[in-house]
């Protein structure tokens, strides 16, 4: 990889990439195929990558390639993009950059420099930082103190001792009522008038006493735990006003921060973080924007007159435990940081349509597969949605609701993905689709899909169970999450090995989203994406997962039925 000698970030691709058509608008980045200009100057630094030593544990082993040994927590890739450009001499060549840190560094050479140095910082906001610090020591001292300890102590010492007075007083009160009324008893049965009526009286009195005495307790108690409470309260107030005074300098100073970032378009204009993301449904910057890899990549292009033609980012190492990401496979930048940010740095470019709001299945057939008067089964296009989204109308459901006007109830009873096709069942009647919707939720239907993966899977069979749940940083896609995912059981069998990929059979036991794309990707399931999966492996035609088989019973008849529709892949 050989830089330039004007621009030490610039490296000119070779004149063997001549014949490659450049693109008529800059690549959509959060959706894309990416583009042989883009997958050339990626194959240039990945050369480069395995080259070089940064300090970091990628989790590669001597070969480039995956380790399959545990290599620990520490090793974990890292995302890296490339921005192919054109410079002030009409020349082809690329700029590259990676997200975040890279051996506890944000600056390497051969990289586009930081669009602000964030390891500055310290010095950058030095009384700032000192407050807080100040206030923050503070705050962590009085949270342990002994003080502290001491008088939540005292409070519980009191409130246990008073509960077991409490308790002991109404114990003996009790008591002391039943005797009282087996002595009245025994007074009407045994003594005279006169007697009984001085007995009464007496225990009337003892009665009265005894109600004193709670009263009193009470009272005392209630002033001892007050002048507890009172004293803590004091101290937990403190603690509460320095946490308050903590965030507020800290939320100030990341605003400050956040301010540094003035980040630029096609025009020349400038937004820093702050005004971007204000009308974003974050309305704050989350932690770690602007350093991503196109971020870095857009702001030096503009800042140093390189035209953008196209770009791609790709996952170099072993994967994270949580998110899928395979090694040398192409990613969009993650959502929640990037969409703002690439929206304004954006502007002035001709920028491909985004695809997600291009009904791809406007020519597509949907054949149907059996029919009656309560249900119908039909053969789902890939890229067809199943019920309308919000910019495409265009689904499985506004179809049949076309095609069986006369049909009642919510027509909808399972779903497939939009890129996955296959057999869905849709009831035409409310009674048909009660019964329906019953079977998936107990889960008494049978139901199998065929996929190709890249890659061999060894074993002829086996289970994945990865608890699945959305990545809120990143939508749609989903990772895995021992803590707060939902339980995901999914079974598979090899049906064929061929060019090294596979054909397999999958059975979800569950029917959590992107199960089966997910279980097959990442690290901890098959390690082997689904071939064309755009959200979890390579974009391609379409995503090789066809839902080929379903068995059910009728919802009004009982019968057993099963569909069987072969995948055109």
């Amino acid at each position: 990889m050989t830089l330039s000698k004007s621009d030490p970030y610039f490296t000119p691709l070779s004149k063997n990439v001549s014949s490659i058509l450049l693109p008529e608008k800059f690549t959509y980045p959060f959706y894309y195929q990416a583009h042989p200009l883009a997958i050339e100057a990626s194959k240039l630094l990945q050369e480069q990558l395995s080259q070089s030593n940064f300090l970091h544990d990628f989790g590669l082993d001597n070969q480039g390639k995956v380790s399959l040994t545990d290599k620990g927590d520490d090793a974990v890739g890292k995302m890296f993009g490339v921005l192919v450009v054109k410079n002030s001499h009409g020349e082809l060549g690329f700029i590259s950059a990676f997200s975040g840190y890279l051996g506890q560094s944000n600056s390497h050479s051969k990289f586009v420099p930081p669009i602000f140095d964030l390891l500055s910082k310290d010095e950058f906001f030095k009384n700032e930082l000192a407050l807080i610090n100040k206030v923050y020591n503070e705050y962590q001292s009085l949270k342990n103190s002994q003080k502290l300890a001491q008088l939540k102590a005292v409070k519980d010492k009191e409130v246990n001792s008073y509960a077991k007075q409490l308790s002991n007083l109404k114990q003996q009160i009790s008591t002391a009522k039943d005797e009282r009324k087996q002595q009245r008893l025994h007074a009407t049965e045994n003594l005279s008038a006169q007697d009984k009526s001085a007995l009464l009286v007496q225990l009337s009195q003892q009665s009265i006493i005894e109600k004193l005495k709670l009263r009193d307790l009470k009272l005392y108690w209630q002033e001892r735990i007050d002048k507890a409470s009172n004293e803590l309260l004091i101290v937990e107030q403190e603690l509460a006003n320095l946490g308050k005074t903590y965030r507020k300098l800290n939320n100030k100073l990341q605003k400050q921060l956040f301010a540094q970032y003035q980040l630029l378009n096609a025009y020349g204009e400038t937004k820093d973080l702050n005004e971007i993301f204000k009308d974003s449904p974050f309305k704050v910057p989350p932690q770690g924007s602007g350093e991503c890899a196109m971020p870095k990549l857009l702001q030096y292009a503009f800042s140093n007159n390189l035209t953008p033609v196209v770009m791609a980012e790709f996952w170099w190492g072993k994967s994270p435990k949580t998110n899928v990401r395979q090694h040398k496979k192409y990613y969009p930048p993650c959502y929640s940081k990037c969409q703002a940010i690439l929206s304004h740095m954006l502007e002035g470019i001709d920028v491909e349509d985004n695809p997600l709001l291009i009904n791809p299945a406007t020519d597509l057939d949907m054949p149907i597969v059996y029919q009656d008067l309560d249900i119908v089964v039909v053969n789902k296009p890939s890229g067809l949605l199943s019920v309308p989204g919000k910019s495409i109308n265009d689904s499985v459901y506004t179809r049949i609701k076309k095609q069986f006007p006369a049909a009642t109830g919510p027509l909808i009873v399972h779903r497939l993905d939009m890129s996955t096709s296959g057999i869905m069942v849709l009831a035409l009647n409310s009674r048909a689709n009660k019964a329906l919707q019953q079977q998936f939720v107990e889960r008494t239907t049978e139901k199998y899909y065929v996929a190709v993966i890249e890659g061999i899977v060894q074993q002829n069979e086996g289970e994945i169970t990865l608890p699945l749940t959305l990545d809120i940083d990143d939508r749609p896609r989903q990772k895995v999450c021992f803590d707060t995912g939902k339980p995901a059981f999914t079974t598979y069998k090899v049906l064929e090995r061929f060019e090294g990929k596979t054909r397999l059979q999958l059975s979800p036991k569950t029917g959590r989203t992107h199960q089966l794309r997910v279980h097959c990707a990442h690290i901890l399931g098959l390690n082997m994406p689904i071939v064309g999966d755009a959200h979890y492996g390579n974009k391609a035609d379409r995503l090789h997962l066809h839902a080929q088989y379903l068995k059910i019973s009728h919802p009004i008849t009982k019968k057993q039925l099963s569909f069987e529709v072969a995948s055109n892949f």
